[in-house]
């Protein structure tokens, strides 16, 4: 206590000799007496350092402040993070199969479009090969139409020269005459006949072929080979061509012409019919009553089809014209007689259109065929491969009897045709060393090679068919229809 007391005394004698000292007492903050003096600097009027201390802690208080709204502005984006996890485990316990649809889904529904966008250029790729392929082929055909266009022309051209010098000699004959005849004898000149012979054998290029070699008959109805046996055997030889006369338009090029093995009247085993087939709605069917007349090329009668027929594979049977409809597997019977179609039926499975074509093309999928034994249908389909496929047909349903596939690819071969009951195909539709080069037995169901020459002539042939009445193969060779006489082996 005295110690204070002098403490005291001391402050009091400091402040009186220095006149600035100040004693204070006062309680804190916690309620206790606080002693406290300030003494005023004799030299210093100011405190620079108390304004320095204010403001750094004025700056203290801001980046306080600072801190504290960033930390108030974490925990709000930490319980905005919660909440997003809370709800999305939420999520993954109701329902496992909502997550496959996020992101995994996702990634699969991008790997599905990707195959199948692959998929796609695939096909792109495919079809554009085959559009290469088919511009190659049209360019090929556009090339050989044109060669013929040009034949066409050079052929027209000596015509018109023919025909022309035919008349200059004509009218210096007739000239000639009227300068012989008496003045004021009223003899009239003969005028110019357009369808004198001579003109006829130009306008057609008609090869000098008597009538009677036409029609070549046994007296029992039959043909005969050089043997003299009517019957059915082998096919062991072609004769030359006989060219029995030339189409006179370019409609011409391909085409079919035909004899019924067995005539209906009125028509007889004279009367001759034929088809030209260029063109994309083929409907005439020329009928010529006589030889003569089909020589001569005077139709007696021309049929307009119902429905257009299709490439060279029609037929005469029985007084019925057989035929496929264009752009269809159907085959059609028109009777000749009536102008009438008895039947129609679609061939089951066949190709048509150029699916399976002989090597020729135009659209010869399905060829009619007539021998000995009736009416047969030669043709392909999906099942068989391309391999030939034979049937032997109703000739008044149409409907298929019995069926035979064969191995003989279809596209190898450039035609075929049936004889006594074998089908035979040949080689080439443009080599002059073409031959007949296979023989199917539907009997057996075996093939065998051959090597039978058959001279292709005027270098395109689009038609061969077999007559059993007149035992001859009539075709179709670049403009020209062509006989063919044949032999037969005997059994």
């Amino acid at each position: 206590m005295a110690a204070v007391q002098l403490l005291l005394l001391a402050c009091l004698v400091w402040a009186f000799e220095a006149r600035t000292a100040q004693l204070r007492k006062a309680d804190d903050r916690s309620g206790h007496c606080q002693y406290t003096f300030s003494v005023a600097s004799p030299t210093e009027p100011s405190c620079p350092e108390q304004g320095q201390a204010a403001s750094a802690i004025r700056d203290l208080q801001r980046d306080s402040s600072a801190q504290r709204a960033d930390l108030e502005a974490a925990k709000a984006r930490l319980s905005s993070l919660e909440g997003l996890l809370r709800r999305l485990t939420a999520g993954q316990a109701a329902g496992p199969s909502d997550g496959q649809e996020g992101p995994q889904g996702e990634l699969d529904a991008l790997r599905r479009d990707r195959e199948h966008l692959e998929t796609q250029v695939r096909e792109l790729e495919v079809a554009y090969g085959n559009l290469l392929r088919d511009k190659a082929a049209l360019e090929e055909e556009k090339r050989r139409l044109g060669q013929e266009n040009d034949d066409l022309a050079q052929t027209l051209e000596s015509s018109s020269q023919e025909v022309a010098r035919l008349r200059r000699g004509q009218c210096t004959q007739a000239h000639s005459s009227s300068q012989d005849a008496p003045p004021g004898s009223g003899e009239e000149v003969p005028k110019w006949n357009m369808e004198t012979a001579n003109f006829q054998e130009l306008k057609s290029e008609l090869t000098e072929v008597p009538a009677s070699r036409i029609l070549k008959e046994s007296p029992s109805g039959h043909p005969e080979n050089e043997e003299g046996d009517p019957g059915c055997g082998e096919l062991v030889w072609v004769g030359e061509p006989l060219t029995l006369r030339r189409a006179e338009t370019a409609a011409g090029k391909y085409g079919v012409w035909m004899r019924d093995p067995k005539p209906r009247p009125p028509h007889t085993a004279e009367t001759t019919w034929r088809v030209d087939t260029v063109g994309t709605d083929v409907r005439q069917v020329f009928e010529y009553d006589r030889a003569a007349q089909f020589l001569q090329g005077h139709p007696s009668r021309v049929h307009v089809l119902p429905r257009p027929l299709e490439s060279t594979g029609a037929v005469v049977y029985a007084g019925s014209l057989y035929f496929q409809a264009a752009g269809s597997a159907t085959l059609v019977r028109y009777d000749l007689a009536s102008e009438t179609v008895r039947a129609e039926r679609e061939l089951p499975g066949a190709g048509f259109r150029g699916q399976f074509p002989y090597s020729w093309g135009g659209y010869t999928d399905i060829d009619l065929a007539v021998d000995e034994t009736g009416l047969w249908v030669i043709y392909s389909t999906r099942a068989a491969r391309g391999a030939i496929v034979l049937s032997k047909l109703s000739p008044e349903s149409l409907a298929p009897e019995r069926t035979w596939e064969t191995n003989i690819r279809k596209r190898a071969v450039a035609n075929a045709f049936l004889l006594c009951g074998r089908l035979y195909t040949v080689s080439s539709y443009s080599s002059p060393e073409a031959a007949v080069n296979f023989a199917y037995d539907p009997a057996t169901g075996r093939s065998k090679a051959l090597r039978v020459p058959l001279r292709v002539r005027y270098g395109y042939c689009s038609a061969l068919d077999y007559n059993p009445r007149e035992r001859r193969l009539f075709a179709w060779d670049n403009f020209h229809m062509v006989a063919y006489d044949v032999r037969l082996s005997r059994g």
